[in-house]
């Protein structure tokens, strides 16, 4: 990770396997990928691999603006760890540590440089929290 990297977490009442499932599996990934309620996925393509390819569509609900979170797998340390590059070159690691009955996943990314440093951990940070509430749902 480069020197000016941000990290966001968050704990999840849930078995390692069923978080591991619902941040891996296109078909969970379109109920959980968006920072803010006006905001939705409608499509996501994720193949796990090394050297695999995701795109995540994200975008607003009245269809104003949107983006793809896309890029290309490093290395998948199986319901441990996640590597890969954006397709804008940034790194993301992203990890899933259980501890007893829940696990923390933990995401460490590299910034950007058109929002601030806040702005960019706020997102990150609200897609996190999205996800935990997706999962403890299930």
């Amino acid at each position: 990770m480069a020197e000016q990297s941000i990290i966001v977490k968050t704990t999840i009442n849930a078995p390692l396997s069923k978080v591991w499932e619902a941040w891996t599996k296109a078909d969970h990934i379109t109920h959980w990928n968006f920072a803010a309620d006006t905001w939705h996925c409608p499509k996501a393509k994720n193949d796990l691999n090394e050297g695999g390819r995701f795109s995540w569509r994200m975008e607003a609900k009245d269809g104003s603006v949107g983006f793809d979170y896309a890029g290309t797998y490093h290395s998948i340390d199986l319901l441990k760890k996640i590597s890969l590059s954006l397709d804008d070159g940034r790194k993301v690691l992203i990890e899933f540590i259980e501890n007893n009955d829940k696990v923390t996943v933990v995401e460490a990314f590299e910034i950007e440089d058109v929002y601030s440093v806040d702005q960019q951990k706020a997102g990150w940070q609200a897609i996190l929290n999205n996800f935990k509430s997706y999962v403890e749902g299930l």
